[in-house]
């Protein structure tokens, strides 16, 4: 077992250093700085974080004040572009499980809607839910055409 540990000797920590440039597969290992990650686990991680933040967030700038909302774009292209990046982030976090996926997307722009009319300075209008389902259906799509293609990447590397 102290073998596996010795520099130089072949065992667990066995991984090849990132290089960038170098087209690293989805379940391959890689080494930054001495840490071993895993690229797909740590995608998904990563991704999982950033889709119940962005949601949460959200959820914040819909129900806050009209005054507490932060004003980037266009009102249309601000639902479309948070509900997209929402779809991608969920779509990478959970891969095998799109239904999943857009049930939370349309279902948190249809509930938020529907919860600004609850608000008194709110008001929820079926364009905003539709233009925010638009959004987050094209953000799914964005992320499984990625899986599709980094999949098909993996076969045409290693053919079985």
């Amino acid at each position: 077992m102290a073998k596996a540990f010795r520099r130089g000797a072949r065992g667990v920590n066995d991984v090849r250093p990132f290089t960038a440039g170098t087209g690293l597969r989805a379940r391959e290992q890689v080494e930054i700085n001495g840490v071993v990650a895993y690229l797909q686990t740590m995608i998904q991680k990563v991704s999982t974080i950033a889709g119940w933040l962005a949601l949460g967030f959200i959820v914040y700038v819909t129900l806050s004040p009209i005054e507490a909302r932060p004003v980037v774009g266009g009102l249309q292209f601000e639902h479309f572009a948070a509900f997209a990046l929402m779809g991608l982030a969920f779509c990478l976090a959970y891969p095998g499980r799109v239904f999943l996926v857009v049930a939370i997307v349309v279902g948190s722009a249809i509930t938020l809607e529907a919860l600004q009319l609850l608000t008194p300075d709110r008001h929820g209008r079926v364009l905003d839910a539709l233009v925010k389902a638009a959004g987050g259906i094209c953000g799914i799509g964005v992320g499984q055409l990625g899986q599709l293609l980094s999949r098909t990447q993996n076969r045409t590397d290693h053919p079985t």
